[in-house]
């Protein structure tokens, strides 16, 4: 038996934006169909502690995912990934930050492509931390764009994240703000990174037509949507059993009685179902699910494994 260690480096050279999202559509599409094992994850003291595991039935290949997160340290996620296959012994184990950023994006990316207006060019981005710049590509990589506002409350933080960005997205507009209702009124698109437990924005500052995507809240203390949002959209999730346990947005919204569970639509069946018309508002919120880990830990256990 050989384990091999890949790094965050070789993580980043060995996955593009573009084969992350294409993996993890193919990921929800399976989902869907019932071909994936995966019991809800373990979260441990209010989510500082995660363990996410699955299975792929057709495969019979399996992922691990154990994380600590603190967004208090830098980086705020930290932990493993490890990959293992019934046919053989080999396994591999990675870095789980970059794993994690890179399958939160590409998750957005799935679900933008899928929502957003087919012109949709004008992004706005709430939150500059560590999963911020996965956020951008995402919606680069299937919403090529014009124009990048990013909304953090610290301005030093915005203009460091855009600096990081400004070679990969030349010929964009860059711009940061502060204020986030006046933000994402001039927005195609939203994309939410932060641990809020408010939120973010009021519904009535956004246009008519807009794709949100909310991926910061992964604990019922948590929220970055307002109720009169989802109230007021199309609602695809990742994963009903998920959301359901996780998702402050979802939870305080179903309380409140301004949705109801019918009203949510996994992912992978809007994938596979009539295609979804474009117009109004639609969000997308994802908690994360160990399917998108695995799609991400499969294409590193083809490119490392031998």
């Amino acid at each position: 038996m050989t384990t091999t260690t890949v790094t965050e480096r070789e993580i980043r050279e060995a996955v593009t934006m573009k084969e992350a999202i294409d993996a993890v559509r193919d990921g929800f599409i399976d989902l869907a169909g019932g071909m994936f094992e995966m019991p809800t994850r373990i979260a441990l003291n209010d989510g500082q502690f995660l363990v996410m595991a699955t299975r792929h039935r057709p495969t019979s290949s399996a992922m691990i995912k154990t994380l600590s997160v603190n967004f208090r340290r830098t980086p705020a996620i930290t932990g493993i990934v490890v990959w293992s296959e019934a046919g053989r012994p080999d396994q591999l184990v990675a870095d789980a930050g970059p794993v994690t950023a890179l399958r939160t994006g590409a998750v957005v990316g799935v679900a933008t492509d899928l929502l957003a207006a087919p012109q949709a060019d004008r992004l706005t981005l709430i939150g500059a931390g560590g999963q911020a710049p996965d956020q951008v590509r995402a919606v680069h990589a299937v919403r090529p764009l014009r124009r990048l506002t990013v909304v953090d409350t610290d301005p030093r933080r915005a203009r460091t994240l855009l600096q990081t960005l400004e070679t990969e997205l030349a010929g964009v507009d860059l711009d940061t703000a502060t204020d986030a209702d006046h933000a994402v009124s001039e927005a195609d698109i939203v994309c939410c990174a932060t641990p809020a437990t408010q939120p973010l924005f009021q519904a009535s500052a956004l246009p008519a037509r807009v794709h949100v995507n909310a991926i910061g809240a992964f604990r019922p203390t948590m929220r970055e949507l307002p109720d009169d949002l989802l109230a007021d959209s199309r609602v695809v999730i990742d994963e009903l059993d998920a959301v359901l346990q996780e998702s402050g947005e979802i939870i305080h919204a179903l309380e409140a009685g301004a949705i109801t569970q019918d009203s949510l639509a996994e992912l992978g069946h809007a994938l596979t179902g009539p295609p979804v018309p474009h117009g109004g508002r639609t969000v997308f919120k994802t908690v994360g699910v160990a399917t998108q880990d695995w799609a991400v830990a499969r294409l590193l256990a083809d490119k490392f494994l031998h």
